[in-house]
């Protein structure tokens, strides 16, 4: 297999589906997952090609991103066996799709898919991941901040997830990086706050 080819390819199926997405999960979200797999995948022993790969096309398919989310899937499936992928690298990569998402709770049962599940995470901390809540927030209707905890805000967002995450990473290489973006996150909701509890 050309894997820069294919790598092309991939790229641009991806950016024919996320190119001008407003909520988040545009093309930069999925180029920083890839290349942080790739990254992660180097230190931790992996297939870095497989990893970006993964990265790279991790939320087709997503039920919040597609109206039809089971023949996305079908459709890279074809895509991929196009490309060279054998039946069962394509079979692991739908695997790590349907397991690497918070909101399912679960976790990729390789370490290829484990690295883009922490890659996937780390883009939801710190700076990028403070700029990517609030625009998902925004594309959604979602207030910046409610006094009644019952209503989807942004700033309750940090705490019912992105503060969570630091916690839940699966390698050591990702682990370093989540440190230091969520002491970031502390530290800009503790300004948020003292600049939005204004004293009468």
């Amino acid at each position: 297999m050309d894997q820069k080819k294919a790598l092309s390819t991939i790229q641009s199926y991806v950016n024919s589906h996320f190119g001008t997405d407003p909520s988040g999960h545009d093309y930069g979200h999925m180029k920083r997952v890839a290349q942080w797999s790739r990254k992660l995948a180097r230190k931790e022993g992996a297939d870095p090609f497989l990893c970006e790969v993964m990265g790279w096309v991790h939320d087709i398919g997503d039920p919040k991103l597609f109206d039809y989310p089971k023949h996305a899937k079908e459709k890279l499936t074809s895509l991929l066996i196009e490309l060279g992928f054998t039946k069962e690298t394509t079979d692991e990569i739908r695997s790590v799709m349907d397991r690497v998402s918070f909101r399912k709770g679960q976790v990729p049962y390789s370490l290829p898919g484990q690295i883009v599940q922490d890659a996937d995470r780390l883009d939801a901390m710190g700076a990028i991941g403070i700029a990517r809540t609030f625009a998902y927030g925004g594309s959604r209707g979602q207030m910046i901040l409610s006094d009644h905890q019952q209503t989807a805000n942004s700033i309750q967002h940090f705490y019912d997830k992105l503060l969570k995450l630091s916690s839940l990473m699966n390698t050591d290489a990702g682990r370093q990086e989540a440190e230091q973006r969520h002491q970031f996150m502390l530290e800009f909701l503790e300004q948020f706050h003292q600049e939005t509890n204004i004293q009468r």
